[in-house]
């Protein structure tokens, strides 16, 4: 079972003007693989309060998901929060969501998300609507298992649940 915690950038969620959907979502999806969700919470778009939280939670779970802060305004502070904290970026996993979310629009490729290893937690962020949440979540779900077992030093071969 994967440990995980869930982070909803959002001002208006944040003071209470926006209900977080993208947060119960990502807890809903994350139990098919299956993960348990020990820290849940919404924040405001603050880049220090997003470090902070992703050295804390880093220390607790095997996997942060963050929703929320990925875009172009000024406010979206998330990937570049998250590569203030990972020690080694996982380029394949952004750019399998974003290549899921062109498949529905051209504007997935504004997203500027990120995921990374910070020691042996593996970071992800999603961008905050609830649509494209699913869609990148669902894009990368079947790989969370196996990143996260090689962050944690398995030596397992990685070709072994491919068939070859």
């Amino acid at each position: 079972m994967i440990s995980a915690a869930v982070i909803t950038l959002s001002d208006k969620g944040a003071r209470g003007e926006r209900e977080d959907l993208g947060g119960p979502l990502v807890r809903e999806l994350l139990g098919r693989i299956p993960a348990e969700v020990l820290h849940c919470e919404v924040i405001p778009d603050e880049k220090e309060l997003i470090i902070a939280r992703l050295i804390e939670y880093s220390n607790r779970v095997d996997l942060i998901i963050t929703t929320g802060g990925t875009g172009l305004s000024p406010r979206d502070v998330t990937p570049d929060a998250t590569l203030e904290v990972i020690d080694r970026e996982i380029p394949g996993i952004a750019e399998a969501m974003r290549m899921e979310g062109l498949r529905k629009t051209k504007r997935a490729m504004l997203s500027r998300a990120v995921a990374g290893v910070r020691g042996q937690t593996l970071i992800v962020n999603l961008p905050g609507s609830p649509k494209a949440v699913k869609e990148g979540l669902e894009a990368i779900m079947d790989v969370l298992g196996h990143a996260v077992e090689k962050i944690k030093g398995s030596t397992d071969e990685c070709a072994a649940g491919e068939g070859l």
